[in-house]
């Protein structure tokens, strides 16, 4: 348990983030998604989200591609395969504490 502690301490703090987590964790099951959808599925404000995927992006975890369709914009996001990894070891990491834990 010692170990998965220490671990935790090393957490990546651009991940854990709640509104970052959960674009991150919406990423992560798809191969991208639009603003509107991230909007949508995360529950976060217009300002909040362009916020923390702007900060994603300088971590280097997301790519952002703007666009038109139609006569609209488009803003698509994607994981980048350093942003897989991060929450890939972000989780391994997370999951390990709770198993170390016993809360009963």
């Amino acid at each position: 348990m010692q170990r998965e502690v220490q671990d935790i301490t090393t957490i990546d703090r651009v991940i854990h983030e709640p509104a970052r987590l959960a674009i991150v964790a919406v990423l992560s099951s798809c191969e991208s998604a639009d603003f509107k959808s991230l909007l949508n599925l995360t529950g976060l404000t217009k300002g909040n989200l362009s916020t923390q995927l702007q900060r994603l992006e300088e971590a280097g975890y997301i790519s952002i591609a703007k666009s038109f369709q139609e006569r609209y914009p488009l803003t698509t996001c994607a994981l980048t395969s350093a942003g897989q990894q991060a929450f890939k070891v972000y989780w391994q990491r997370y999951k390990a504490l709770g198993g170390a834990l016993s809360l009963e």
